[in-house]
């Protein structure tokens, strides 16, 4: 008979991505008993709350006030269910997306046409990511100038050196434990702060009110924001890479090796749907954490900026809202703005190195790089990655110093990647997940609705692009 839980992950029990009939364990039962299960949403979130929220949806807040509230909401909402069907075939197979995605027809020579797609992606994930670390660095470069102006390149590149010389310290064991727990503590760190602020405001001259929350919630589009709004839905809520990265988590985590190989058997279907439901709560939890941050940025946004006619671009975001703190609260204010603000970017540094090089280094297994279930080359692989990829963002952070800019181009090149992401997860879904482990036809059309609309927006982005 198979044990009870045991364990929070599966890294003291061997190589995650081994389906071993010894790792099998019975799934929890209930919330009580599944919290101490729940982990990968927390590495989604802390990716999720930062990068978009301070600089994208701030800035768009900014340009249209609470019009485009609900944008938010629909933003982040509709992606969920892209996000849990392929981490269920996950679970099913044992295997990350992003090896998933090279079966998805047609096939060009070896390999699937996303494959091919997946190694282009390496160059959104050096746009999003510089230009995330840039605004980290600029954060504290206000904060502390080191050798120069605060917005010098010197000050700057000091602080951008230093971040990614703590992210490398930070990941280079490459075990999913720290991954967690650092994600988690920052998660929480950095969504009670900014709720802190939106409610901090309403002791300054722009009080925000719950018509201004009722106005937001109709569903209307304001000339002229459209180019600015498909960023925010690129990159608010899950994006392709989150979405991906999110299958190699539940993965590490222990859900496929604790649920086992697919023998066909009906205990094993048993298990694999009492560990899908732990995975979708741990899905709903980081849903509900990143939606509320992405709200109270944008009504920072919304209800500071935009009564004052300011629209602030690449390194004047920071700039204008750290010194709207100081005129309104006090000189202190502002000061604790640029340290939240610089954690909240430097934790989703800090969430995507481990994630993106997975992904990046899954790709390349595909084209002979190494064998992925060589958890040798696998570790060494992801290693170098670790330290490469963050160089070369701190790098083009330094040479390119315009977040806000890099950030949107991110956003729209990441909704054409969720287009291939939806459409890949629609054709596992059907062609290789256990219908056995599935949900009714209600989710089933919540998954065809999120995929249409992650499509749509992917090919809106394409257009506007053009």
């Amino acid at each position: 008979m198979a044990q009870e839980p045991v364990g929070a992950n599966t890294e003291e029990q061997g190589d995650p991505y081994v389906l071993d009939p010894a790792k099998i364990q019975e799934p929890p039962v209930g919330w009580g008993p599944s919290l101490r299960f729940l982990g990968p949403g927390m590495i989604t979130s802390a990716a999720v709350v930062g990068s978009g929220e301070l600089l994208t949806a701030t800035a768009l807040g900014a340009k249209v006030g609470f019009l485009l509230l609900w944008l938010v909401l629909v933003s982040t909402f509709v992606k969920v269910a892209v996000q849990i069907e392929l981490a269920r075939w996950s679970i099913s197979t044992g295997r990350p997306g992003t090896l998933g995605y090279d079966d998805v027809p047609p096939r060009i020579g070896r390999r699937g046409w996303m494959s091919y797609l997946a190694i282009l992606m390496f160059l959104q994930f050096l746009t999003s990511q510089a230009g995330v670390l840039a605004a980290a660095g600029l954060a504290m470069s206000m904060l502390i100038p080191v050798a120069g102006a605060p917005m010098s390149a010197m000050s700057v590149g000091f602080w951008v050196v230093l971040m990614v010389a703590i992210a490398i310290a930070i990941h280079f064991t490459n075990r999913y434990s720290i991954v967690e727990t650092v994600s988690t503590v920052l998660v929480v760190l950095v969504t009670a702060a900014v709720v802190m602020m939106v409610f901090g405001i309403q002791l300054t001259p722009f009080a925000w009110s719950g018509t201004d929350l009722a106005d937001g919630m109709h569903f209307k589009i304001a000339a002229g924001t459209m180019g600015i709004a498909l960023g925010m839905f690129g990159l608010t809520g899950v994006g392709a890479g989150e979405i991906s990265s999110y299958s190699f988590w539940c993965v590490e985590k222990g859900y496929a090796a604790w649920t086992g190989p697919n023998d066909g058997s009906e205990e094993w279907a048993r298990r694999a749907r009492g560990w899908v439901a732990v995975m979708k709560k741990d899905a709903w939890v980081s849903w509900v954490v990143y939606t509320l941050s992405t709200m109270a940025f944008y009504m920072l946004g919304a209800a500071v900026l935009h009564p004052q006619g300011l629209e602030p671009k690449g390194n004047e975001v920071l700039k204008v809202l750290s010194r709207i703190f100081d005129d309104t609260i006090g000189g202190w204010a502002g000061a604790v703005f640029l340290v939240f603000a610089a954690i909240a970017l430097f934790k989703t540094i800090l969430a995507n190195v481990p994630s993106l090089s997975r992904q990046t280094a899954a790709a390349a297994s595909l084209f002979g790089a190494f064998d992925w279930y060589d958890r040798g080359a696998r570790d060494k692989a992801m290693r170098f990655l670790m330290v490469f990829l963050p160089i070369i963002w701190g790098l083009l952070a330094v040479v390119v110093q315009s977040p806000l800019q890099m950030v949107i181009l991110g956003g729209i090149l990441n909704a054409l990647y969720l287009m291939a992401v939806a459409v890949a997860t629609l054709y596992l879904s059907h062609a290789q997940t256990d219908p056995r482990i599935k949900d009714g036809r209600f989710f089933m059309a919540y998954l065809v609705v999120s995929a249409v609309a992650v499509f749509a927006v992917g090919a809106i982005s394409l257009l506007d692009m053009f």
